[in-house]
C-alpha cells in the first residue's frame, strides 16, 4: 500500500552535535528494508561522518545550502572523483559506495546543510556483479546532465543514477519535471520498489486510482505491482526525484495507455550543451535503458 507523508510530520531526532536526522522511509514502511531514506540538517559549523557498510551504498542529495565532503574513497575502489575535498550545493548528486568514509561539513557562519541520504542496504542482492566489481565514488551535477522532453506531454525527465552514471543495476533514479496541468499514464512496475520526493510545487498522486493531494517536502513510496501516476497542480511545476531499488524492473501500462517515451532536447536544465547525450527511448526499450 502507498505510503505518503510530509517532511514536516517527521520528527527531527539528534544524532550528532548540530546533526539532526528525520526518518522518512524506514524499514518498517518497506516490504524488504530494501532501500532507507533519511532527510539530514547540518547546522553551520556541524559535521557528519558517513560510513557504508561493506555490502551497501548510499546516494546523497543537497537540498538547501552548502557543504564539503572530505574523504578518503572506498578501499579497493576506484574513485571516479578523486579530489579528496569536495564542494557541494543544490546542483550535486552523489554516490556513496560500499566502504566509503568520509566527512561532510556545513561551514561556520553558513546557513547550514539540507540533505536527502537514501541507504540500499545488501546491495548485492540486486546486482550479481556488485561484490566482484563494486560501483566507484563519485559526483554529478544533475544541472549539466542531458534533459528529455516526453513526446505526449510537457513533462520533462533528467537521470541521476543509472548503470552508466554509477556502475550498478541496484539503485536507478531520475528527476522529473510536470509543468502544470500535466499528468504521466496510469501503471505499475513489476519488480522494483521505489519512492517519490517533491522538491516544488503541489499536485495529486494516484495509488490504485485513489487520488492522494501532494506537496513540496512529502515523500510517496510505492511498494511493487502498485498502480500509480501522478498529476501537477495548477499553479506551477511539480518537481520531484524517484528512484527504484533494484534497477532493473518491468513497467506494465493500464490497457490504452500512451507509453513514456523520451526524447532528448540536446541541452541541459539551463539551456547549455549537457556532459553526455542519450538516445530517444521508451519504457519499454529495456536493452537503451541500462545504457544511459
Amino acid at each position: 500500500m502507498a505510503l505518503t507523508l510530509n517532511e514536516s510530520s517527521v520528527a527531527a531526532e539528534s544524532i550528532a552535535a548540530h546533526v539532526k536526522r528525520q526518518p522518512l522511509l524506514t524499514a518498517a514502511h518497506t516490504r524488504d528494508g530494501k532501500v532507507l531514506l533519511d532527510r539530514l540538517t547540518v547546522e553551520a559549523g556541524g559535521t557528519h561522518a558517513l560510513a557504508i557498510g561493506a555490502g551497501d551504498l548510499a546516494w546523497v542529495q543537497i537540498l538547501d545550502g552548502a557543504a564539503s565532503l572530505t574523504h578518503a574513497g572506498a578501499p579497493g575502489t576506484a574513485s571516479v572523483d578523486t579530489s579528496p575535498t569536495s564542494s557541494l550545493t543544490p546542483s550535486h548528486i552523489v554516490f556513496l559506495p560500499p566502504g566509503f568514509s568520509g566527512t561532510l561539513a556545513s561551514p561556520a557562519g553558513s546557513a547550514g546543510v539540507t540533505l536527502l541520504y537514501a541507504t540500499v542496504p545488501h546491495a548485492a542482492r540486486f546486482d550479481p556483479a556488485f561484490t566482484q566489481s563494486p560501483p566507484p565514488f563519485r559526483i554529478i551535477d544533475w544541472t549539466r546532465e542531458p534533459v528529455l522532453d516526453s513526446e505526449h506531454d510537457a513533462r520533462k525527465r533528467i537521470y541521476l543514477a543509472t548503470p552508466k552514471l554509477f556502475a550498478t543495476h541496484a539503485i536507478k533514479g531520475e528527476m522529473i519535471i510536470y509543468p502544470p496541468g500535466t499528468q504521466a499514464a496510469n501503471h505499475h512496475h513489476v519488480g522494483a520498489e521505489h519512492f517519490m520526493y517533491v522538491l516544488k510545487g503541489a499536485g495529486t498522486a494516484f495509488a490504485n486510482e485513489s487520488p492522494i493531494a501532494v506537496r513540496k517536502g512529502d515523500l510517496i513510496y510505492y511498494g511493487d505491482q502498485e498502480r500509480h501516476y501522478l498529476r501537477a497542480g495548477s499553479e506551477e511545476d511539480m518537481v520531484f526525484v524517484e528512484f527504484f531499488v533494484p534497477g532493473e524492473y518491468k513497467t506494465v501500462w493500464a490497457p490504452g495507455a500512451a507509453i513514456c517515451t523520451w526524447t532528448p532536447t540536446g541541452r541541459s536544465i539551463s539551456g547549455e550543451k549537457p556532459v553526455r547525450e542519450i538516445a530517444r527511448h521508451s519504457s519499454a526499450d529495456a536493452e537503451i535503458l541500462q545504457k544511459v
